[in-house]
């Protein structure tokens, strides 16, 4: 699933070509992507002939302000990724979402699994929407380590399922919780509230460092190349990821063979010569 620094680097990507622009035509193709709309014509309804006031992120939802108060968000899901195309540009297999401005150019949302959604929400309606509920942001608002070491006061789940708890930091997911854990040197299993606060302060050190390394390579793009940027190019974090996906190789700092385990439904790489 795209994370962090795959949305905020596709978000960069978009801005010049989507803020200041109006939307001339909403074009879905699988009722599936706006499930998340009481009514699923209100999607189109609510963007056509307003402009875009500005195009933000929060966790792994991008938000648009459109005007007339209207938030259009769209989450990626497991293998969605947009791309931004001249309306005479061929389209990619599974371009589910479209939507034109009057720039000539095309938003498309590809997404083979539909995991991804798009939607249209009135202020009242991103509130109380799961969104709304939604930690601080671990990149833009990153909470220092007293206020982060007592949220985790008490926990006794791993520390890697507290970190993928979006209630408490929004947009970290498996690849750059691993990658955090592993500079912290905190082993992934250790309890929460287990964390000293020397161990926090690490923590949220090292979830910096990981989260601008994601983004200076422009995130990360698997095997699958299931996330690319908006202009088709792959993210290049792959190549520097410490652990992630590279369970029986030997550690880059160390030398010990990274382990691979599963922690509540979620794969898991860490070294355990590295983290305690």
């Amino acid at each position: 699933m795209p994370e962090l620094p795959e949305v905020e680097t596709t978000r960069r990507c978009l801005e010049p070509d989507l803020v200041g622009a109006t939307i001339q035509d909403v074009d879905v193709r699988r009722d599936r992507m706006v499930r998340r709309q009481a009514r699923p014509q209100e999607f189109r309804d609510r963007l056509l002939r307003r402009r875009i006031r500005g195009l933000g992120r929060h966790g792994k939802f991008l938000i648009a302000d459109v005007e007339g108060d209207i938030a259009w968000v769209t989450h990626l899901g497991m293998s969605g990724r947009v791309s931004m195309a001249k309306p005479d540009e061929p389209e990619r297999p599974h371009t589910n979402v479209v939507i034109r401005t009057d720039r000539e150019v095309e938003f498309r949302l590809i997404d083979p699994r539909t995991f991804g959604f798009v939607v249209a929400w009135t202020p009242e309606e991103l509130d109380g929407s799961s969104l709304g509920h939604m930690g601080p942001d671990a990149y833009s608002e990153l909470p220092r380590s007293p206020v982060l070491r007592r949220g985790l006061d008490g926990r006794s789940a791993p520390i890697k399922a507290l970190l993928l708890d979006q209630r408490i930091l929004a947009g970290l997911g498996n690849i750059y919780a691993d990658e955090a854990l592993f500079r912290a040197g905190i082993a992934p299993d250790r309890p929460g509230g287990s964390l000293t606060g020397d161990e926090v302060q690490r923590l949220r050190r090292a979830i910096k460092v990981t989260l601008d390394a994601g983004l200076r390579w422009g995130g990360t793009s698997l095997d699958d190349l299931a996330y690319l940027l908006p202009d088709g190019r792959a993210g290049e974090y792959v190549h520097r990821l410490r652990v992630y996906g590279r369970d029986g190789e030997p550690c880059r700092r160390c030398g010990t063979e990274i382990q691979r385990t599963v922690l509540r439904q979620r794969s898991t790489h860490w070294c355990p010569a590295c983290q305690t």
